[in-house]
């Protein structure tokens, strides 16, 4: 809360989320008393899942919702440009592809190269699916 002060910033409890980053087993451990984050006279809870910079974030980091969400976002996209592509010319809708879909894709890209290969099979099932 000092720091807050001393850069003029001012914390927004509503906005603000916790996260307990761990393996399981330790995470499971932990008393109600280690869960609660009081700062200043403001409580914060832990969650399961934050979102930053885009990118979801679970406590155990393994990146499992982030995967699935941009996987479905991917999707509903393709679904959409099925409908109009037989309005529009090959080169469109491969270009509406590219900006939809793939930048989805690529976009932090470099934090799920440490994933498993099974966790990633569904973006491969995207890609797939787009050409």
């Amino acid at each position: 809360m000092n720091w807050c002060s001393a850069c003029r910033l001012q914390l927004n409890a509503d906005k603000t989320e916790e996260l307990l980053v761990g393996f399981k087993n330790n995470l499971t451990n932990l008393t109600s008393q280690d869960l609660i984050l009081m700062i200043g006279t403001e409580t914060i809870k832990p969650t399961t899942v934050v979102r930053d910079l885009g990118v979801r974030l679970d406590s155990e980091l393994s990146l499992k919702q982030h995967v699935a969400e941009v996987a479905s976002a991917c999707f509903y996209q393709l679904r959409r440009l099925r409908q109009i592509r037989r309005s529009t010319g090959r080169e469109v809708t491969t270009r509406l592809v590219l900006a939809l879909v793939m930048s989805q894709l690529d976009y932090c890209r470099s934090l799920l190269s440490v994933l498993p290969n099974c966790r990633l099979d569904v973006q491969q099932r995207v890609k797939n699916a787009s050409v």
